[in-house]
């Protein structure tokens, strides 16, 4: 018979080891964030002055730096209010209602989609802001208020072409201003409100129409379960497959995104 003893250091030897182990490798993180360690490998550091200077190039720098972290933070503003991201993500928004899948695509996905047609449709846009504006403002060839005149310029010919008349009339009465001549009269503050709500109403008049034919499925299906008596059952999880096989039949996200290209040209 074992004794009693003999047990007891048998049980402390199969203990596991990974305690001791872990204690060591605190050990060593402990030496290497002691103050020695901190001196004997110093970290590098960073100093932010301002300091006065003769010389107008890093004052031309200073300031281009300061412009773009300012563009930089209002960069989501603007490219929800100036491009088509607002009516491309309204309606693949209605889209995804109109299947009756609430978090089918996610939301990430939907945003993404959208910002990258964004930067599709904005692409000649943006090219040319890039050359008239910012190129010569980087070589210094245009001060600072010049270049964001040139580069007001391309964008709000763009926003023009996509809002109504009724829309810019709206808004210049509004302002109590007086009528203007052309388009190049108008404010770029009456232009991007009006833009907005153009944006708003096209995107409406496209989800409209894609839901009809959804609702059509809806209407169908909860008229045969009503026939059949089967008013338990949910018309929604009957409708659902058919709605997606006729999406995928019609190749819907192909119709849907070349109709949003090309309601902007």
């Amino acid at each position: 018979m074992k004794t009693l003893p003999e047990r007891d250091n048998r049980k402390i030897l199969k203990r596991p080891a990974w305690p001791y182990s872990l204690l060591v490798l605190l050990s060593l993180l402990t030496l290497l964030l002691s103050p020695a360690a901190a001196q004997a490998q110093p970290l590098p550091g960073i100093d932010l002055r301002i300091t006065p200077t003769d010389n107008p190039a890093q004052v031309v720098d200073s300031v281009k730096l300061l412009v773009l972290l300012t563009v930089l933070a209002l960069a989501p503003g603007l490219l929800i209010m100036v491009t088509s991201f607002t009516r491309i993500v309204v309606v693949l928004s209605i889209l995804r209602g109109a299947l009756g899948i609430q978090q089918t695509p996610p939301n990430q996905v939907i945003i993404g989609l959208a910002l990258f047609l964004t930067f599709f449709v904005m692409t000649p846009t943006f090219q040319e802001i890039n050359r008239e504006a910012l190129q010569p403002y980087l070589n210094n060839q245009l001060t600072q208020e010049q270049a964001f005149e040139a580069a007001a310029k391309p964008l709000k010919a763009f926003m023009l072409k996509q809002t109504r008349e009724k829309d810019l009339a709206l808004f210049v009465s509004l302002a109590k201003m007086p009528r203007p001549r052309n388009a190049d009269d108008l404010p770029i503050t009456v232009v991007i409100p009006a833009f907005v709500i153009s944006e708003l109403k096209t995107a409406f008049q496209m989800g409209f129409l894609l839901y009809v034919p959804f609702l059509v499925i809806d209407m169908v299906v909860a008229s045969a379960l009503m026939s059949m008596g089967m008013f338990m059952l949910p018309p929604v999880m009957i409708s659902l497959p058919f709605k997606l096989l006729l999406f995928v039949m019609v190749d819907g996200w192909y119709l849907v995104v070349r109709s949003l290209v090309e309601s902007f040209h």
